[in-house]
């Protein structure tokens, strides 16, 4: 017996009409277009394979880190809204939203959602990623922490949260741009780069590692050195980060002779006290005016003796010409802080290799390519080493081949990595100056524009990493900025999706209005 497949109510669609509702109803879903490759971009810290090896301008060697990152996208399919009659009539009568003119309005219709070309198999609901940052975004086998990651949440934890689960990593801005080309700049002011070619991680590795061992010998010999990767162990978690500038010239002498005794602890902070604001009082920071230009209208002062001590550095670009102050700079202070503890610890030989290697998935033991070998030691030609240079580091850069093939693996190399920490650090982590430096230049000519001078403060370190990694361990959620640093908001680009931001506001309109609700019930109570 035939089935009548018709609606009881009539269509209120031609024959042709049909034909091409139904033609809608079964296209394929349209595949949406890959991710754009630009949104990842990398760097130094992020772990990926060196393309050079950095000569400084008189025989010694850096290194430049870049990579790729392949990107990959889903294709789910589209959903139609349609709405099924519930009148006892044959399901296959499917209408679309339009055809319910004519109608009684006592009609029940259910909506419901039609998957177009549903693969065979259960289907899957999206679950919530539960897991913690650190699970997610920097577990093996994705990249370790780094300094960046350890110091944007300071700025907004919420900010870098979103960075994170939508990007994967910071985004480079035009402003960014501009700034990396004034400390390529700067950097070539100390190295020039040759290109090596890698064949494994471990060569990879090995060039890293040999361009801090140069770095230290430029650093030594000339008092001053640029681009220093360094590593550590923090907290049982693997740390890595490059250091701006390292010299063994005080950057404010007098604010190092007021350095209280590092064993001296001092006591722990309310809560709800605002410790940054007092350690960026007048007392324990200086502008570079202030530190180096001494009184207005006089001359500035000679520069200070060398010290056998190490100083660190960091230099930031901006696009205005001001220095940042209070909350604007607080990133940059711990970012200083993390880098002095990370290079005391290696001066104080404190990295188990045990663990740093393993983390990267290197064979510690693996001896380097003979490509890599022969590379390495035909850097420095006559033309690359100064005729009149006769130092014992010199000679040891002539003698490259040999240096390589008697420390002809990762495990190694790193004892000879260790000596010279030594030379250059002799007595160890006190070796390193606890008088750290932010120097801040124009993006768009790398002038000077001023500079900020502080003391290191363990405890302080010590607290903000604490609750720094409760959150990247899940151990909370990731926190906004308070009202006072709202202007912050005006910049983000998640500042329309965030629901911190939003029940800020909130929050400040209900204490506005219960203001003055309660400013008009003194009003009358007065009358």
């Amino acid at each position: 017996m035939d089935h009548d497949v018709a609606s009881d109510y009539g269509s209120d669609f031609s024959p042709e009409e049909e034909i091409i509702l139904s033609a809608l109803l079964h296209q394929q879903a349209p595949v949406p277009p890959p991710n754009d490759p630009s949104l990842i971009l990398g760097g130094i810290q992020d772990d990926e394979s060196p393309v050079g090896a950095r000569i400084r301008r008189t025989y010694n060697w850096r290194q430049h880190v870049r990579g790729n990152r392949r990107t990959s996208s889903k294709t789910q399919a589209p959903c139609l809204a349609v709405e099924v009659a519930d009148d006892g009539s044959d399901p296959a009568n499917v209408e679309s939203l339009e055809s319910r003119t004519g109608r009684s309005r006592q009609e029940r219709s259910v909506s419901v959602e039609a998957p177009v070309d549903i693969p065979p198999g259960p289907i899957e609901l999206e679950v919530p990623d539960l897991r913690s940052p650190l699970e997610r975004f920097r577990t093996k086998p994705k990249k370790p922490l780094s300094v960046t990651d350890l110091i944007s949440p300071s700025w907004c934890e919420l900010q870098y949260w979103f960075t994170l689960t939508k990007h994967g990593r910071k985004r480079r801005t035009p402003a960014m741009k501009q700034g990396s080309a004034v400390h390529k700049t700067l950097e070539e002011e100390v190295h020039r780069t040759v290109a090596v070619t890698i064949t494994t991680k471990e060569d990879a590795w090995g060039l890293r590692i040999w361009n801090v061992i140069q770095g230290l010998r430029t650093l030594r010999e000339t008092g001053m050195t640029r681009e220093l990767e360094v590593w550590g162990i923090l907290d049982g978690l693997v740390v890595n980060g490059v250091i701006d500038e390292l010299s063994h010239t005080c950057p404010d002498p007098e604010l190092e002779a007021t350095e209280r005794d590092p064993t001296d602890t001092p006591p722990t902070l309310p809560a709800d006290q605002k410790s940054i604001t007092d350690f960026l009082s007048p007392h324990n920071s200086r502008t570079l005016t202030q530190a180096n230009f001494g009184a207005p209208g006089q001359p500035p002062p000679e520069p200070p003796e060398p010290s056998p001590n190490v100083y660190i550095t960091d230099i930031k670009t901006r696009a205005t010409r001001s220095v940042p102050k209070a909350a604007s700079f607080r990133p940059t202070l711990m970012q200083l802080m993390l880098y002095n503890r990370l290079l005391s610890n290696m001066a104080a030989d404190g990295i188990d290799t045990g663990i740093l290697f393993p983390r990267y998935d290197l064979r510690a033991n693996e001896p380097f390519t003979d490509a890599f070998i022969a590379q390495m030691s035909g850097m420095f030609s006559s033309d690359s080493v100064p005729p009149s240079s006769s130092s014992s580091s010199s000679s040891s850069e002539a003698d490259t081949l040999s240096l390589l093939l008697a420390h002809n693996s990762l495990n190694s190399l790193w004892s000879l990595l260790t000596h010279e920490l030594r030379l250059t650090f002799p007595l160890g982590a006190t070796s390193v100056g606890r008088v750290l430096k932010a120097e801040y230049r124009h993006a768009s000519d790398g002038q000077i524009m001023g500079s900020k001078t502080l003391r290191m403060d363990d405890a302080l370190l010590d607290a903000y990493m604490a609750e720094g990694l409760r959150w990247w361990r899940g151990e909370r959620h990731a926190v906004g900025v308070c009202l006072e640093e709202a202007y912050k908001c005006g910049s983000c680009e998640f500042a329309e999706e965030c629901g911190w931001r939003k029940g800020k506001i909130e929050e400040a309109m209900e204490k506005a209005r219960l203001g003055r609700g309660g400013g008009m019930k003194k009003g009358m109570s007065a009358v």
